[in-house]
């Protein structure tokens, strides 16, 4: 174990500190954008991707499969 002295051991706790505010930007920015896409969705219901009948989307892009997949989802004798 080596011997630090006062002066050494504030300096590795500013660079510590640092990197620590350097990386709390970075994930600050990250959720901030994140924040922006998820809002900037949410305003755009008028989206033709945009389906709120999950059954109905299935019935007309999957169909056989589905119904195949479905069919006994409430048979539980």
């Amino acid at each position: 174990m080596t011997t630090q002295t006062t002066a050494e051991r504030m300096a590795l706790i500013r660079e510590a500190a640092r990197k620590f505010r350097m990386k709390q930007a970075k994930l600050g920015h990250f959720k901030r954008q994140e924040s922006v896409k998820v809002q900037s969705y949410m305003r755009d219901t008028d989206d033709e991707r945009h389906w709120t009948d999950a059954p109905k989307y299935a019935k007309e892009y999957y169909g056989e499969v589905y119904r195949e997949t479905t069919r006994f989802d409430n048979d539980w004798d």
